[in-house]
C-alpha cells in the first residue's frame, strides 16, 4: 500500500477499517539489536511468527515512515507500526453441520452466498448457528482459547445478517492478508441489488456521504456533515426497472461502511423495501386506499427482510493473481417481490390505459 493512512487511529467497526488492529512498538531503550520479525513476536501475545512474517512481507509494518523487511535489526527508540488483520481470540468455535451454498473454492479462498437470516459471527445472542460455526465444520477445524490450529476460515468483509449473497473467506493467513488489502484500497468488486422504495429522479447517480453511528440508536448509522465524526463513504447505483412506487436498481460500492447502502438510499429519500431499521417497512409511497395498503402487507410478507442481495464479488486471487469474478442470482423472496411489483405496475398501465 502506498497510502499511509492505515496506520491512523485504532480499531473500528466499519468492513474494510474493522477488519485490521492498530499497533505502535517503541523499542526499549535497553534493547540488543535483534530481527525486526523477532523482536514483534516477542512482543505481541497470540501471534505466531510465521502470521507477522506474512505481515511485513505484505508491506503493513513501517519502521520510523519506511516500509520494512523481516530481516531488519531494530534499535532502541526505532518506532515500529502496523496493522494485522483480526484473529477471534477467547471465543470458542464449535463446528456445526450447517449447509453452506458454496460457489467456489481451491486451497486458498472459499466464497460462499449466503442465505438471508443467517448471522455471520457469533455474539450478540447468536453464539451458535451462524456461518462462522458451519465454516468450522466445512474446513474441520476450531478455534478457542486453548486451540492449537489457527487456521480458522478468515472472513475478510461482511454482510448484515438479513441481507443475502456473496461473502469470501481465506483459509489460510496469506490469503487473509492479500484480500484484506485488497479491500482495504477498494480494488474489490462489489455490486449489490436492491428494491428501493419510490421513482428515482435519474438512471444512476452516486451517494458521497459520510457515515458515522447514530447517537440516539447504537444499532443505527446516519449520513453525517461532520468530518471529524464520520467516515467517508461512497455508493455508486443505477436503475435495473422501474414499478411506479419501488425501483429495482444495481448499488456498486466504492467503500465498504458498516450499513452503507442502507444508510445511503435512506439519506436520498429511497429506503430499501422492508428494511425496518432505516425506515423501509412502511408505505412511503402510492395510495391511499385499503386495498393497496394490503398489497404492500403482502410484499412484506413475501419479503420479510431488507430487499438486498450481494450479487457479484470479484478481486485478484491471492496466488494465481488472476481477476475472478462471481455471480449469485437473486434468492427467490427477491424474486417473488419482483414478479408480484411487475405484475402490479402492468396492471396499473392497464388500467390508465
Amino acid at each position: 500500500m502506498t497510502d499511509q493512512d492505515w496506520l491512523e487511529g485504532g480499531p473500528v467497526e466499519d468492513e474494510e477499517q474493522g477488519m485490521f488492529e492498530h499497533f505502535r512498538l517503541v523499542v526499549d531503550k535497553g534493547q540488543a539489536p535483534m530481527r525486526l520479525d523477532k523482536y514483534m513476536a516477542t512482543h505481541l501475545e497470540d501471534t505466531s511468527r510465521h502470521r507477522i512474517q506474512l505481515s511485513i512481507k505484505a508491506g503493513y509494518v513501517l519502521v520510523g515512515d519506511k516500509t520494512a523487511k523481516a530481516n531488519l535489526i531494530v534499535r532502541p527508540d526505532d518506532v515500529i507500526r502496523f496493522v494485522m488483520p483480526y484473529r477471534r481470540r477467547g471465543l470458542e468455535i464449535i463446528p456445526q453441520d450447517i449447509p453452506l451454498d458454496i460457489v467456489y473454492e481451491d486451497d486458498d479462498v472459499l466464497v460462499i452466498n449466503k442465505p438471508a437470516g443467517m448471522v455471520v459471527h457469533p455474539g450478540h445472542g447468536h453464539f451458535d448457528g451462524t456461518l462462522v460455526n458451519a465454516l468450522a465444520f466445512h474446513l474441520g477445524l476450531s478455534q478457542g482459547p486453548e486451540a492449537e490450529d489457527e487456521r480458522m476460515g478468515i472472513l475478510v468483509h461482511r454482510i448484515d445478517k438479513d441481507t443475502s449473497g456473496l461473502l469470501a473467506v481465506a483459509k489460510n493467513d496469506a490469503a487473509q492478508l492479500d484480500l484484506a488489502g485488497q479491500f482495504y484500497v477498494h480494488s474489490i468488486e462489489r455490486k449489490y441489488q436492491a428494491i428501493v422504495w419510490g421513482d428515482l429522479s435519474e438512471d444512476e447517480g452516486t451517494v458521497d456521504a459520510n457515515i458515522d453511528r447514530d447517537p440516539s440508536d447504537r444499532l443505527r448509522f446516519r449520513v453525517t456533515d461532520d468530518p471529524e465524526r464520520g467516515k467517508h463513504a461512497v455508493t455508486h447505483y443505477r436503475v435495473l426497472e422501474r414499478f411506479g412506487f419501488v425501483t429495482l436498481v444495481e448499488c456498486r460500492l466504492e467503500t465498504g461502511r458498516t450499513h452503507q447502502i442502507r444508510v445511503h438510499m435512506a439519506s436520498i429519500g429511497h429506503p430499501i423495501f422492508g428494511d425496518e431499521r432505516y425506515g423501509g417497512r412502511e408505505i412511503r409511497k402510492g395510495t391511499i386506499y385499503a386495498r393497496y395498503r394490503q398489497f404492500i402487507q403482502n410484499c412484506f410478507e413475501i419479503c420479510p427482510r431488507q430487499a438486498l442481495h450481494a450479487r457479484t464479488l470479484g478481486f485478484v486471487h491471492p496466488t494465481t493473481r488472476k481477476t475472478i469474478r462471481f455471480e449469485a442470482p437473486l434468492p427467490a423472496d427477491m424474486c417473488a417481490l419482483l414478479d408480484k411489483w411487475r405484475r402490479y405496475a402492468h396492471n396499473m398501465t392497464e388500467e390508465h390505459e
